[in-house]
């Protein structure tokens, strides 16, 4: 469980090199006006001048009785890539250039603005990235902002609570509780629990739904070029009342494959294809979706604030059945950074039917969001 609470502890870990660039910066690289005098050409030579008598030589951190001070929660191991590699370079170098106050960190840590230059930054940042020598870790710019229905193709650490409120029609609504754990490089698991409440000849009904059981496994993931495909496979166990319209009352199988594309524009796309495989088909078809949402993120503070992602999302469902036709959604939405370390973040849209309408209603739609591994709930405001 306490995975990217180092992760958090990335970003942790320039929290405590930043103090110690700031008590030695005078010293090692003789500042003159607020600027680095003397010049360092690579990023190992930073760290070693700066960060190794606290961070030590390999990165995995120098004992308090040799540093001197006893080592705060979040304190890192570049060594775990399970640590580094799930946080992208801006939310490092947010750090780096505001101080640790800027993500819900140590007001120790000092603001390096006028001490190092932006590329000096980026040089640190990439010599501490080279800690971790195990290969084939998703890197974190590839975990794009998550869409109110399209699945994602990174594996994650996060709760996520989502709602949907008929606008019109019959009145209900209906949550998801939506746990995500990542294990291994590649893997993660999840659970998800739906909860509705309905109105029925004005009496409210309400109970839980198909819990689903799901294994998501990514297949390719390139930083260089922006993309990462995953697999996903699951059981929709049977526990909603059938009777009530809360479930099924089979079990199904569900399988998706999951596509993301991120550019250098921070616009992104996201596609996921799959199927819903009753067992008992006469109780409840067979159906494939198709999934792609469409978005691009605005940073504040040029690129080092808070994070608005506006995004439209295209929704296609269909049952295998004869004659059957395809429902056609369009769903904008805005998800929007709420904590200043980013772990916690919302998402507001609009679910409006474009095709077979009938009997289909207009939902609001919305979601908190917690990547516990970056923090706790009362951390990071």
């Amino acid at each position: 469980m306490e995975k990217r609470n180092r992760t958090g502890r990335a970003l942790g870990a320039t929290v405590v090199a930043g103090l110690v660039l700031a008590v030695t910066a005078g010293s090692l690289f003789g500042q003159v006006g607020g600027k680095v005098s003397q010049n360092l050409d690579s990023g190992e030579q930073i760290y070693k001048s700066a960060c190794v008598a606290c961070h030590g030589p390999d990165g995995t951190g120098t004992p308090k009785e040799i540093s001197g001070f006893e080592p705060p929660r979040t304190f890192p191991d570049f060594t775990r890539c399970d640590q580094t590699t799930a946080e992208d370079n801006w939310a490092w170098k947010a750090v780096i250039v505001h101080g640790g106050h800027s993500r819900g960190f140590s007001r120790i840590m000092p603001s390096f603005r006028e001490a190092l230059s932006p590329e000096e930054i980026d040089q640190v940042i990439g010599y501490l990235r080279s800690f971790c020598r195990s290969r084939g870790w998703p890197r974190g710019e590839l975990n794009l902002p998550r869409a109110l229905v399209t699945e994602k193709a990174y594996p994650e650490d996060e709760v996520v609570v989502s709602t949907a409120v008929n606008a019109r029609g019959s009145p209900g609504v209906m949550s998801h509780i939506i746990h995500e754990q990542r294990f291994g490089r590649k893997n993660q698991i999840e659970v998800d629990v739906p909860i509705t409440f309905q109105d029925e000849n004005h009496t409210w009904y309400g109970g839980i739904g198909d819990t689903t059981l799901a294994v998501k496994r990514v297949m390719f993931s390139s930083l260089q070029s922006g993309s990462i495909l995953s697999l996903q496979g699951g059981v929709l166990l049977p526990s909603g009342n059938r009777a009530r319209g809360f479930g099924t009352g089979t079990t199904t199988f569900e399988t998706f494959v999951a596509f993301d594309q991120l550019f250098r524009t921070k616009t992104f796309v996201q596609t996921q294809f799959g199927a819903d495989l009753p067992r008992h088909t006469q109780i409840s078809p067979q159906s494939i979706f198709f999934r792609a949402a469409l978005g691009q993120s605005f940073a504040a503070d040029h690129g080092l604030g808070r994070l608005w992602s506006p995004m439209v999302e295209f929704l296609a469902d269909r049952e295998l059945v004869d004659a059957a036709k395809t429902d056609w959604d369009v769903l904008p939405q805005m998800q929007v950074t709420i904590s200043r370390r980013q772990h916690i973040r919302g998402d507001l849209g609009v679910r409006v039917p474009v095709s077979n309408t009938a009997g289909r209603s207009i939902q609001l739609m919305f979601y908190l969001l917690w990547v516990w591994q970056d923090g706790r709930l009362n951390e990071g405001w």
